[in-house]
């Protein structure tokens, strides 16, 4: 099965995205012997797209958020044809860290009590003032932008001023003004001045395709570099295909493929999945074995369900004034207005409206013409004129609740190159999602309006919206309804940990990239509290 055996270290890490980075870091202080395997490489910031001219081309070609467009050699396949919403991931050093905007809202303390509160879902086993300290360490080393005093959150600390509102901010907040709703400068993991060795944003604006001048926090520049000072071995271009079991049922090792295509087993005392919400399940999924034969820790049948989106709508509208276009980040500010349950709305829960300051020209052109403002031939350059730095708007973050029929599986016939299993996404959009994005949509296209927006348009739900992966190895203090116990370890496996989105036990109605990281922080502090006892 194994071409070669490396020689046993204590602890082996499974990604080297956001939490897989966060939880090295956090781990390294033990001393023990930890090597993470990531299947990307590391990235060159002069490769960016906001290094050239065609940043916008090859947002939609080689930093595409979807490695079935992008089709890189260190991406694998997934089939989402039976989903309306179709995956973004990208495998490399920071993982998503690299693509994502910077949008960096924490989670309410409502968001871990939904089944107390609203009856749906279920309740955390764990509660917003457990994870506070992790929040506050995690904003730290991070770097977060913001303003304090947001009557939406307890109160909180940001490291740096937010960013700048521009002219599209302050247009939008104009809006949430007349309407009388919340609206607060974002928090956001993008530097407005220099902190911890990074340069402050200078507004390139192509935060989506890799941040060229390193303001932007991705999990590459930030935690990595001081894991690997204080000792982590973090291999590149190694893709897991299974994790092993002994005799006894713990995890043994991984087995991977390393960039020569050689098949390589690494024996390790523990092993922590910190793939992501689609990555983490299959690879369980195709670990199995005698003890395991549906799955690795998936006894009760688990692994892979209540996969978790955020349905997104997005609103826009066009103004006669010019706006920001593509300068600057997109995420100044967020209105959290209808954020928790109201039963006078039709539906449960909320959502998060996340400012889009506007477009580059090729987007404003692509965009105009989706939406039929923009006809081919007479007319077509006027039309355009009329749009470019025109537009802006924002989107709906709209809270997914978990459901065991959307879920991830393997594929019977796609594989990656080296023949593993691609994942397989079965999802549907619930009535719950369908109504709060109509809501969403009808109340932003007031805002927008009260703006002086001459007209406003929208898409739901965007299809590319599967940013966010959530909740297919869910926490838990039950092992007949969860996959994990309350910090992280298998209930089925003593020596296997999950750190990664997979936790969520719901979705909340926000971002989760630094939810995930407190989490991973947590669980490593869990284990550090208990290395005497760890597998008791």
């Amino acid at each position: 099965m194994t071409g070669t055996t490396n020689d046993p270290v204590d602890v082996v890490i499974i990604g080297a995205g956001a939490s897989g980075a966060a939880v090295a870091w956090s781990l390294a202080e033990t001393r023990m012997r930890i090597v993470c395997l990531e299947q990307g490489d590391w990235m060159n910031p002069s490769d960016y797209p906001t290094t050239g001219m065609d940043w916008e081309a090859r947002a939609m070609g080689d930093y595409s958020f979807s490695p079935n467009r992008r089709r890189a050699s260190a991406d694998y396949p997934i089939n989402d044809d039976d989903s309306p919403i179709k995956i973004a991931n990208f495998n490399g050093v920071g993982g998503g860290t690299v693509l994502y905007a910077g949008h960096y809202p924490r989670f309410h303390p409502s968001d871990f009590r939904v089944r107390s509160l609203d009856g749906v879902g279920e309740d955390w086993p764990i509660d917003y003032e457990t994870l506070a300290p992790y929040y506050d360490e995690n904003d730290r080393i991070v770097g977060v932008s913001g303003l304090e005093g947001d009557p939406a959150y307890p109160p909180k600390v940001s490291q740096m001023p937010p960013l700048p509102l521009g002219r599209a901010g302050e247009t939008v907040a104009r809006g949430f003004n007349a309407m009388g709703w919340h609206w607060w400068p974002s928090d956001s993991a993008i530097a407005t001045q220099p902190y911890e060795g990074r340069d402050r944003c200078i507004n390139l604006g192509g935060c989506l395709s890799g941040c060229a001048q390193g303001a932007k926090a991705s999990a590459d520049i930030t935690y990595w570099p001081m894991a690997i000072r204080a000792g982590v071995e973090l291999r590149t271009r190694c893709r897991v295909r299974e994790v092993t079991v002994n005799e006894n049922g713990m995890a043994s090792g991984v087995v991977y493929h390393d960039a020569g295509g050689v098949t390589q087993f690494q024996p390790a005392e523990v092993v922590i999945m910190a793939s992501n919400g689609i990555g983490t399940p299959r690879i369980l999924l195709n670990s199995t074995s005698g003890r395991f034969p549906d799955g690795l820790a998936n006894r009760n049948g688990l692994v892979g369900r209540n996969l978790m989106f955020h349905p997104y709508a997005s609103i826009s509208g066009i103004f006669e004034g010019a706006q920001d276009g593509s300068e600057g980040p997109g995420d100044c500010l967020w209105s959290q207005e209808f954020y928790e349950t109201d039963p006078s709305r039709g539906f449960v829960r909320g959502f998060t409206y996340e400012m889009t300051r506007g477009r580059g020209p090729v987007m404003t052109a692509l965009t105009g013409m989706h939406a039929g403002r923009i006809p081919f031939g007479t007319g077509h350059h006027d039309a355009y004129r009329a749009l470019h730095k025109r537009i802006t708007g924002m989107v709906a973050i709209c809270e997914d609740l978990p459901d065991a029929d959307n879920r991830v599986t393997l594929d019977p016939e796609l594989t990656d190159a080296d023949g593993i299993p691609a994942p397989r996404i079965t999802y549907q959009l619930s009535r719950n999602s369908e109504d709060m994005l109509r809501f969403a949509v009808d109340r932003a296209t007031e805002v927008l309006k009260a703006a002086g927006a001459t007209d406003v348009f929208s898409e739901i739900p965007l299809a590319i919206g599967g940013w966010h992966l959530m909740g297919t190895a869910r926490m838990g203090t039950d092992p007949a309804t969860s996959v994990v116990n309350e910090w992280g370890r298998s209930h089925d496996v003593r020596n296997l940990f999950v750190v990664d989105g997979s936790l969520f036990v719901t979705s909340a109605g926000v971002n989760p990239t630094r939810t995930i990281q407190a989490l991973a922080l947590y669980v490593a502090d869990q284990m550090k509290q208990r290395l005497t006892s760890l597998f008791d």
